[in-house]
């Protein structure tokens, strides 16, 4: 299991994923699930995955390495093509192609080709984007209305982002509700765990402003474990007892 989730709003992008990946109770391993592809001053793509490591791994290998557009002949990758769009057309391709070479094995083997991954970023000129892509290699994106996408373990960490965040949130709000969400996933779900990986961008600027991984010690998101947990303590203590409960309770 994994946790996943960006947030577009009108300033910039938040991507965040954890890092656990779980093959029992005792087979507990810490793989990157945030990736990053950069040309400062041309293009920022931030690529979160989820579902099966070696089909996802599969995955990032060839959209490093590139794959042949049918179209041109010429091999493409994320540092290569044109636009978000073909960007996520293309994380959908390789996908498939993944699973024309490897799904029908890993199906006999009852292993399912469960792949999900979040493309988020910004080419040139071009908009600030924000796909989830699925294993069939469809994809739908993110808009104003719904400014955020989850993957993985979506439920404990989606009540707060459908009450807290709009297009207009401030990114450093977003940045502050996407931990908080995670930290409503890792407080439910021991198979989402630390440490975890960041990064923000800001819309126009086409470089990460932040790339960070949150360490087990890290002060900060300590603080905002503690600060959460009592801000919801005192809230529910503040709400008035339902009326009808006063006498019978």
């Amino acid at each position: 299991m994994t946790y996943c989730v960006g947030i577009l709003v009108e300033d910039g992008l938040v991507m965040i994923a954890d890092t656990r990946t779980n093959a029992g109770v005792d087979n507990i391993a810490t793989f990157r699930k945030l990736h990053l592809f950069e040309v400062p001053g041309e293009r920022v793509i931030t690529l979160a995955t989820a579902g099966n490591l070696s089909a996802s791994q599969s995955v990032l290998s060839l959209l490093s390495d590139g794959i042949e557009d049918p179209d041109t002949g010429e091999v493409e990758t994320l540092l290569t093509v044109p636009s978000m769009y073909r960007a996520a057309q293309l994380v959908g391709r390789v996908i498939r192609q993944v699973y024309a070479v490897d799904g029908a094995e890993m199906e006999k083997r009852s292993m399912s080709f469960d792949v999900t991954m979040l493309l988020g970023g910004q080419i040139g000129q071009g908009a600030m984007r924000l796909y989830q892509v699925y294993s069939a290699g469809n994809a739908i994106e993110a808009t104003q209305d719904t400014p955020f996408l989850q993957i993985g373990e979506p439920k404990y960490g989606k009540p707060i982002l459908d009450r807290a965040i709009s297009h207009a949130t401030p990114l450093v709000e977003a940045l502050k509700l996407g931990l908080i969400s995670m930290d409503s996933t890792l407080k439910s779900n021991l198979g989402v765990g630390l440490p975890i990986d960041i990064v923000v961008a800001k819309r126009g600027a086409l470089k990460a402003g932040i790339v960070y991984r949150i360490q087990e010690d890290e002060p900060y998101f300590r603080d905002l474990r503690e600060r959460w947990s009592a801000a919801l303590r005192a809230a529910h203590q503040a709400i008035p007892h339902p009326p009808y409960a006063e006498e019978a309770l």
